[in-house]
């Protein structure tokens, strides 16, 4: 066995909250097949709640890229032609970056990008574009040998790519200090990464990872009324909500129809669009400057006492037409992180170069322990944070207590074994 490689079943990874109506996916968020995909735009209900089209009139995401960190994504859909470019496949394992192996990776870029050509899912950024990378999963884990840093080398590779933005659609319950290293890595490269927050907040609210460090932007998912979704996680790590429940996917890695879809993976994909639109708006801004508007211009309840945090929403339901349309948020210092309070390089994220590159060696996985959870003002929770307004919308619904979603990060131990290390994961998507 070489270093970095482990034989098929020894990792436990899961994407958060996939949409692919694979067996597995299918018993985690009881994905049902939907209309055909003639239909789907009429199913994206959260476009229209957002104002999407008085938004496109303003911002598209143009010239942004986000790095998709996932199951591979598949650019030959009709909605994604022309919008993903080169990336990364990180297994170890047959094929590219471009073999997604559950659909779930294709889903998050078409939700980011998608033209919704031919009747395919409309991005709430479509005019960005994707860079994908490719992790393995517990069951791709379970057939093959895989490489088992595939996730913080992802991470390094988009950090050292031309994106802005890391979307992170996936969680484990373990920590892991290569997985933050990284992610430190990409807060002082001026990189915006969002990670979801887990999709079992019915069993037992475990905190997930990256979403749990406080160098990821933690995303909590919502429903129609925004309400947040009961299997959502929640803890003082959230940083933000996004529309999560009944929104369709790709039903699985044949992409020959649609299924509606729940989870944290799917609120992580339109926040890291609705990043996208901002800074696409103001490209000389830093990442911190796109958070801090994001944070500032989200969705509320009246009742919320200002400058606190909800441990099931953290700051709001994001709402980028409250910023593009309305002018609500202010950017504030470019060089401070607005969750952890702490200086980074600040440099603006758009650039002119046009695609990503993958390392010529894996990057090296070095870390350090890992901290405790973003430490927060809380709102006044173990109480439901009532009255929020849904997303983009004038009107108002409750914000009830909420549990969660997973997501594939990386899990925690690992154990030398003569030149290499084993590391026990359970990874999936959020």
């Amino acid at each position: 066995m070489t270093a970095g490689m482990i034989g098929s079943g020894r990792l436990r990874r899961a994407l958060l909250g996939a949409t692919a109506a694979t067996a597995l996916t299918a018993a985690l968020v009881g994905v049902a097949p939907t209309a055909a995909a003639a239909d789907v735009r009429s199913q994206q209900w959260y476009l229209d709640a957002m104002g999407a089209e008085d938004i496109w009139k303003k911002a598209t995401g143009k010239g942004i890229k986000v790095a998709v960190i996932d199951s591979g994504v598949n650019p030959n859909t009709p909605s994604l032609k022309g919008k993903v470019l080169k990336g990364w496949d990180a297994t170890g394992t047959k094929g590219d970056e471009t073999d997604d192996y559950t659909g779930h990776g294709t889903t998050m870029a078409e939700l980011i990008v998608g033209s919704g050509a031919n009747g395919g899912i409309r991005g709430l950024a479509p005019d960005a574009k994707v860079i994908p990378y490719r992790v393995s999963d517990t069951e791709r884990q379970h057939e093959r040998g895989i490489n088992a840093f595939d996730m913080e080398q992802s991470i390094k590779a988009a950090v050292n790519s031309d994106a802005q933005i890391i979307n992170i659609s996936w969680g484990s319950d373990y920590s892991d200090i290569y997985t933050q290293e990284a992610l430190r890595l990409a807060n002082e490269k001026g990189k915006l990464v969002f990670a979801g927050a887990g999709n079992s907040a019915k069993e037992g609210n475990k905190p997930q990872y990256p979403a749990a460090y406080p160098e990821a932007v933690a995303v909590a998912a919502t429903d129609r009324k925004g309400v947040v979704a009961d299997y959502s996680q929640h803890g003082d790590h959230i940083d933000i909500a996004a529309p999560g429940s009944d929104i369709p996917g790709w039903c699985d890695k044949e992409f020959k129809s649609y299924c509606t879809g729940k989870g944290t993976s799917i609120a992580t994909a339109i926040a890291s669009a609705t990043a996208a639109l901002i800074w696409s708006v103001h490209p000389d801004w830093t990442a911190n400057q796109v958070l801090r508007v994001m944070m500032e211009s989200a969705s509320r309840s009246e009742e919320w006492e200002p400058g606190t945090v909800s441990t099931y929403l953290g700051h709001g339901i994001v709402r980028p037409n409250a910023h593009i349309n309305r002018g609500l948020g202010k950017p504030g210092d470019p060089n401070v992180n607005p969750l952890t309070g702490t200086k980074t390089i600040g440099a603006p994220g758009a650039t002119p170069s046009a695609g990503a590159s993958a390392p010529s060696n894996a990057p090296s996985s070095t870390g350090s322990p890992a901290p405790s959870a973003s430490d927060v003002t809380q709102a006044p929770d173990g109480k439901a944070t009532s009255g929020t307004v849904v997303a983009g919308s004038g009107g108002s619904a409750e914000s009830g207590g909420g549990t969660g979603l997973v997501i594939g990060a990386v899990a925690a131990v690992a154990v030398v074994a003569g030149a290499g290390f084993l590391i026990v994961r359970r990874r999936r998507t959020t």
